[in-house]
């Protein structure tokens, strides 16, 4: 029978996005692993592949639409003998009302910043239902026939294509002549009493309200995209549902531009220039290590500590921004970071960037200070623990031995959520920082 394409969620936080262009049409054949789609979501560009082998019979959403929801079909895939006869006449789309994108967007915490961990209310990918109703199997041609060869029992098999289907990778993976057991059904939550009335909070103005106030200005309306709308949402959350704190120190770089102009001319061969903001990177992922317990992020009722040094750079882009994750950076050395940082930085400014590479880390890096801002306060980017919000470096008068000289200082603050880090850890963090930038030497050890 036609198996439908669904709208995928190619993020764990996606609930639409714009079906970009077609790379396949009607009457093609394809194969599972073909690109068929470019898809655009809030935070980049990407390819969509087929998971099973069939005919695209029809197109049901054309290339260019905005705000397709998840799971929505956009196509219709036949399997060998089918025709597009077959295939139904979809029901045309019905648009979603205001308030129902409103809660979309005020629900989606996956954002050009951090997506919840696994698990959150905010996820957007349903679980795989199992492919099977009455004593019907719903599985692809190909993963029956390589079913049949490794001699797999289906029935108990968990499909993972649209709405439950066993596609080839599902029977790949099983073992001959078992299957997969289906996930066990979540325990029934324990009933709890109901909480007191909360005293109601001053309500915001509505749009309308807003633009009667300017009704005698003149004014130009710009449309929220996906992504400012999820950054929105985002923040709006990180700043009323964490209890931040901020601790604030003083780097002198001195030693630091020495270093740093040193290592370029010798690396200059070899078309590395290490930025300052390298060394932060570094400092940071060896403060890390330093300090364990604040290598942490909070999820939801507990504390998660994380071995690696994963962190997480703060990239503006047109419209927002992106915090592409450096991963295991305490081990990586100056050079590598570097290299990393341009690649992802460039390729979050064209949103070509994939999940893995925008999500996790257990803390943040903001640095404005190429911007000549001398210091500010950064919001953490759940579910981290922490958020470095660096300044400019600024010749400033400092006293020395008794004496009075200048030196190029760079203020920082440590964002601080404190339901993970208390007061004594985080300032320990935030030492073990200044320590690395002010004997960067260490750095290399």
């Amino acid at each position: 029978m036609p198996t439908e394409i669904l709208m995928p969620a190619l993020s764990p936080t996606m609930e639409e996005g714009t079906l970009a262009k077609w790379l396949v049409k009607e009457g093609d054949e394809v194969k599972s692993g073909d690109i068929i789609a470019e898809i655009e979501t809030d935070k980049a560009t990407m390819e969509f592949e087929a998971v099973d082998e069939g005919k695209i019979g029809k197109i049901l959403i054309a290339e260019g639409s905005q705000g397709v929801k998840v799971n929505t079909p956009i196509a219709v895939l036949l399997e060998e003998g089918e025709d597009a006869s077959a295939v139904a006449s979809p029901a045309p789309a019905k648009a979603a009302p205001a308030a129902e994108e409103k809660a979309a967007a005020e629900k989606s915490y996956g954002s050009p910043i951090n997506p919840p961990i696994a698990g959150d209310a905010g996820s957007a990918q349903p679980a795989p239902a199992k492919a099977e109703q009455g004593n019907r199997v719903f599985a692809s041609p190909l993963a029956r026939r390589i079913a049949a060869e490794k001699g797999i029992d289906l029935t108990g098999i968990t499909g993972t294509g649209p709405r439950g289907r066993i596609v080839k990778a599902d029977v790949e993976s099983a073992k001959p002549g078992a299957a997969k057991p289906a996930a066990a059904p979540a325990a029934a939550p324990a009933a709890t009493p109901a909480p007191a009335p909360a005293a109601q909070a001053p309500k915001a103005p509505s749009a309308d309200a807003i633009l009667r106030m300017y009704a005698d200005r003149e004014t130009s309306e710009v449309p929220l995209d996906g992504m400012r709308r999820t950054i929105a949402a985002r923040l709006s959350e990180a700043k009323q549902t964490i209890p931040h704190f901020y601790l604030r120190r003083s780097a002198k770089l001195d030693e630091l531009m020495k270093f740093r102009a040193m290592l370029n001319k010798q690396l200059e061969s070899r078309g590395v220039k290490l930025s300052v903001n390298d060394f932060i990177i570094k400092a940071c992922a060896l403060a890390l290590q330093q300090v364990p317990d604040a290598n942490a992020v909070w999820a939801g009722d507990r504390i998660l500590k994380l071995k690696p040094s994963d962190v997480a750079v703060a990239v503006a882009i047109e419209g927002g921004l992106f915090t592409p994750v450096l991963k295991d950076a305490q081990q990586k050395t100056l050079s590598a970071l570097s290299a990393e940082m341009k690649d992802l930085a460039s390729r979050a400014k064209s949103k070509k960037l994939a999940p893995h590479e925008y999500q996790g880390g257990s803390f943040a890096i903001s640095n404005l200070g190429m911007f000549g801002i001398e210091n500010f306060d950064a919001v953490i980017n759940p579910p981290h623990g922490a958020i470095l919000a660096v300044g400019a470096g600024i010749q400033t008068p400092v006293v020395e031995n008794g004496e009075v000289v200048v030196r190029n200082v760079m203020s920082m603050t440590l964002s601080v959520d404190h339901r993970v880090i208390d007061g004594a850890l985080g300032a320990q963090l935030l030492e073990a920082i200044v320590n690395h930038l002010e004997n960067p030497m260490g750095m290399l050890a």
